[in-house]
This record gives C-alpha cells, structure tokens and sequence, in this order.
C-alpha cells in the first residue's frame, strides 16, 4: 500500500505507449529531463528508497536503448555522477482502493500539485540541471 512500508520498492510509473506515436528513445529523453539523475537519496523533496530515480526495461532492446540514453546523460555532465540506474521490470503494483487519490494528482490536485513542486524547487533544479529542455508543467 501507499501508506505502508515502501522499503526496496521504487514509486514508479507503468507507461503504455504507441510506438507509432512516440518511440521508446523519445520517452527515455522525456524522462531524463524530468529527474534530477545526480540524487542518491530520492528526488527534489521527496527522500528515500522508493523516491530514487530509476528506470525498468521489459527487454534486451530496451535496456540497449535506455542505456544508450544513460550513457548520452553521462558524457553530458562528466564532472557529476549519474545514479539513475537501469533495472529489469518486475511486479508492478498498481494504486488501488483509497489510495487511488493519488492516480493524477495534478489534474485533480492543481494547486497542491504546483504548490508541492515549488515548494521543493523540484522546477527550478530542474532548470538549473537541463536549461531550456527542461519540462515544467
């Protein structure tokens, strides 16, 4: 559960996506612009082991590609150390029952939502890391 003990599970998302749309590598690159890949200890405000960025590959072309990805990041800020590992996908459990409050919370929780991500200089770390590419709505 959300409120329960979180210890050696990452709070993730499950993205499904057409790769008619968007590809693999587009996603990954969208990804990167929204974390801080230097933090060991979680992301933004939010510490802790199920705070820590990684990123879970279904499959050998995946992990090429998200590597691929990881590698681009690493050459760009050689003088930093990129943490985000490359994990294989596991059992992904979904939100359910009273914790589902927490599927969209920005959309159903704007002002809290920007709040919080002010609050924690969650946009402006993100700027001052990828400048122009980085995402803040």
């Amino acid at each position: 559960t959300y409120r329960g003990n979180h210890k050696g599970h990452y709070e993730a998302v499950e993205v499904t996506y057409d790769p008619s749309k968007v590809s693999y590598k587009e996603l990954l690159d969208y990804y990167w612009v929204n974390i801080d890949p230097f933090d060991a200890q979680g992301q933004f405000c939010d510490k802790g082991f199920s705070y820590l960025s990684a990123i879970f590959v279904a499959n050998n072309k995946e992990r090429e590609l998200a590597e691929a990805s990881r590698q681009k990041v690493v050459k760009q800020f050689p003088k930093q150390k990129v943490v985000t590992p490359i994990l294989n996908t596991s059992i992904f459990y979904p939100i359910k029952g009273e914790e589902s409050y927490h599927q969209d919370y920005y959309k159903n929780n704007s002002v809290r939502y920007k709040y919080y991500r002010w609050s924690c200089g969650r946009d402006q770390r993100l700027k001052e890391i990828w400048g122009d590419r980085a995402i803040s709505k």
